[in-house]
């Protein structure tokens, strides 16, 4: 399962190089995921409410080529796992050529005690696998 989206990288995400400064990299990930999840009809949201949070518990980067001011990005995630963790793997594109690589591992924490949770929720599971 995947989605994208498309930024228009703007002024205020550069830094003073003139390129888009590297943590937010991070934030156009946050987008696109928060962007699969919602597609999926099972977001944070609803995550929090059936008692489920995941807080990132890996990050890994790879900064091909910068990005600048204007420039419209395609940004890509793909969903590889959910059990035991979330992991998702992302690109982003300047055209046709890529510029940047990722992937996220997130960890099931039980909202009440703080728990490690080694199962998706039954909902997460039915959103993915249908």
């Amino acid at each position: 399962m995947n989605t994208e989206i498309k930024i228009k990288v703007p002024f205020y995400d550069l830094d003073p190089m003139n390129i888009v400064w590297h943590g937010n990299y991070v934030k156009y990930m946050e987008e696109v995921r928060c962007d699969f999840f919602d597609k999926l009809n099972y977001n944070y949201t609803d995550m929090y409410n059936d008692g489920v949070m995941y807080p990132i518990a890996k990050m890994e980067m790879k900064f091909i080529k910068s990005a600048n001011f204007g420039e419209e990005l395609i940004v890509k995630c793909f969903l590889k796992e959910i059990e035991p963790a979330i992991v998702i793997k992302y690109e982003i594109y300047s055209g046709s050529e890529k510029i940047f690589k990722a992937s996220t591992m997130q960890i099931g924490v039980n909202v009440k005690t703080g728990e490690t949770l080694y199962e998706a929720p039954e909902k997460l599971r039915r959103a993915v696998y249908g």
